[in-house]
């Protein structure tokens, strides 16, 4: 079992993410599980703006990250809170996934059935329930398996605050939470694989 999680933080490598740091949490559970997790850091990367799987323009890095994506039974979107909403690189990363709603597998399903996915959310302003329906909607749009409670999130409520990497304050909910979000996910991605779905009936 595969599972890829990108982290849309606005931060370069090598800076340190909140949201890298609590996506850790639910790799670390989902490698308990069995599963082998690999992170990209979408930022570090040239994503160029557009809504195919090909690369746009020489040095667009975004077929990468789609043959990783082809790869992976179970998919993390982890987003940093920006004025209550997923951060720009996040929009990015599901703008350029728009295009797996026209592609197929062998057998006519779209290449996101049967992959589970989930959302990871940090910020230190309220909106992460907004975050999380934007991407979940997103990611169900294009054909994966969203389970009950496949998401966690860290903040301290409305206004500026203090970061998650600064503040032990809520952490033990959000990793709670995050473990039970593995959890879901890797259930589910096994049972998807004992009884996959077929193609949509014309």
């Amino acid at each position: 079992m595969k599972a890829l999680v990108i982290n849309c933080t606005l931060k370069t490598s090598p800076d340190p993410s909140n949201t890298h740091a609590l996506a850790t949490v639910v790799a670390a559970q989902l490698e308990k599980h069995g599963a082998e997790v690999e992170f990209v850091r979408a930022v570090d990367m040239d994503i160029r703006p557009g809504v195919v799987s090909e690369a746009v323009g020489p040095g667009d890095q975004w077929p990468q990250v789609h043959g990783k994506l082809r790869e992976s039974d179970i998919l993390v979107v982890a987003s940093p809170t920006w004025l209550g909403r997923p951060s720009s690189v996040a929009q990015r990363v599901l703008e350029r996934m728009d295009a797996m709603l026209s592609e197929t597998d062998d057998d006519g399903r779209p290449v996101a059935y049967n992959k589970v996915a989930g959302v990871v959310v940090t910020g230190n302003e309220d909106g992460a329930h907004h975050v999380i329906s934007e991407i979940s909607g997103a990611l169900a749009d294009i054909g994966y398996t969203i389970p009950g409670q496949a998401w966690t999130y860290w903040h301290l409520g409305p206004g500026p605050g203090p970061d998650y990497l600064d503040d032990e304050r809520g952490r033990d909910w959000s990793h709670r939470t995050g473990r039970a979000m593995a959890a879901n996910l890797f259930g589910t991605a096994k049972a998807l694989a004992a009884n996959p779905l077929g193609a949509p009936p014309e």
